[in-house]
């Protein structure tokens, strides 16, 4: 039986993978994809980091590119591979996780025709579980191209024709600015115009060092400041807003409102030429194939610092599930090392 099943290959998993070797413990990580970093292969080509490298290196292993480059994701999909080979890290993929339950045995991880028995689990799913896409957009016609982001990969998808984004984030206006970049494109936008927002570098210096400096990333949900910036909406960081939405082809139309065949109804106008649809409207949490698990209003488990409600369940890379950067690529190895140092405390309380 192993002491740990690791569900998820990306980096929440692998700082998680690498504080048990060290400790000596007998475990595997597990993951869906083929291949070790699919989750950052599988979106869009164009992406880039809006963290510069010394900010993203996970426990051990530094990530092999110069100071103040903003990686590519082929380029953190590699760096994973190198860090799974450099530690020699168990890993099974082609397994999607199907169910975990506890008995008074161990727990069992089952997956497709078969199961794993381990004395401990720890979940690294990630934030980024089912597409969300608003329910008008079954009314479209079918003549009409729909995506979710986490399907775009680039503007050769798109058919002729207008184009519509939708969502105010991160992706969202990355996205807008690739899609409008073709300027016999009309593109419109369907998302917050008075987002907040951050430029890479400020005064010399990168914004992540800022962060660090005046401890932004080190606010946990607990703290009264905290709890403000959680609830408040997050800026996009690096991308030129205004200049996107200045360009003459773009069209802000406030939310989406509705829909019927060829018809799109926003807050500001009715338009009947888009062809093409992306919707970087966020992803929904799904923990419901974990037996006896308690979720909080957001849908994500209930747990202080990635222990759970259940003994021996444990969580890693949840967002905000201690600061801003615990979902983050070089924010997670902090909750890694904790979560380690608890896991340590217990081994020792059982001896």
């Amino acid at each position: 039986m192993l002491d740990y099943v690791i569900i998820g290959g990306a980096q929440a998993g692998l700082s998680m993978a690498y504080h048990l070797k060290i400790m000596g413990k007998k475990f595997i990580v597990v993951d869906g994809e083929k291949e070790i970093g699919a989750s950052w292969l599988n979106r869009w080509d164009s992406l880039r980091l809006f963290t510069p490298t010394e900010y993203n290196h996970l426990p051990g292993l530094k990530f092999d590119a110069p100071k103040g480059h903003y990686p590519t994701k082929y380029e953190v999909s590699n760096y994973f591979k190198t860090y799974v080979e450099k530690f020699n890290i168990p890993v099974q993929l082609n397994t999607l996780v199907t169910s975990v339950r506890k008995t008074e045995k161990c727990f069992h991880v089952a997956y497709k025709g078969d199961e794993i028995e381990a004395k401990n689990v720890i979940v690294a799913t990630g934030p980024f579980h089912i597409p969300y896409t608003p329910p008008c957009h079954t009314k479209m016609s079918e003549s009409v191209l729909q995506m979710h982001s986490n399907y775009y990969k680039g503007v050769h998808q798109l058919q002729e024709g207008d184009a519509l984004v939708v969502g105010g984030g991160d992706s969202g206006y990355q996205i807008l600015n690739e899609v409008s970049k073709d300027s016999s494109r009309t593109v419109y936008f369907s998302g917050d115009t008075k987002v907040k927002t951050l430029p890479q570098q400020f005064l010399g210096k990168t914004l992540w060092w800022w962060f660090t400096k005046i401890g932004f990333l080190s606010y946990n949900k607990y703290s009264w400041i905290g709890r403000r910036i959680s609830s408040s909406l997050q800026p996009v960081i690096g991308t030129d807003v205004k200049e996107i939405l200045s360009r003459n082809n773009v069209k802000p139309e406030g939310r989406t409102k509705d829909a019927l065949n060829n018809d799109i109804f926003f807050e500001n106008n009715k338009v009947s030429t888009i062809k093409n649809i992306i919707w970087a409207t966020g992803y929904r949490p799904n923990f419901k194939w974990i037996e006896g698990l308690e979720l909080d209003g957001n849908s994500y488990p209930k747990n202080y610092r990635g222990v759970s409600n259940i003994d021996g369940l444990y969580f890693i890379g949840l967002p905000w599930m201690f600061t801003r950067g615990s979902a983050t690529l070089g924010g997670v190895s902090k909750d890694a090392s904790y979560l380690a140092g608890v896991i340590e405390n217990k081994d020792q309380e059982l001896k």
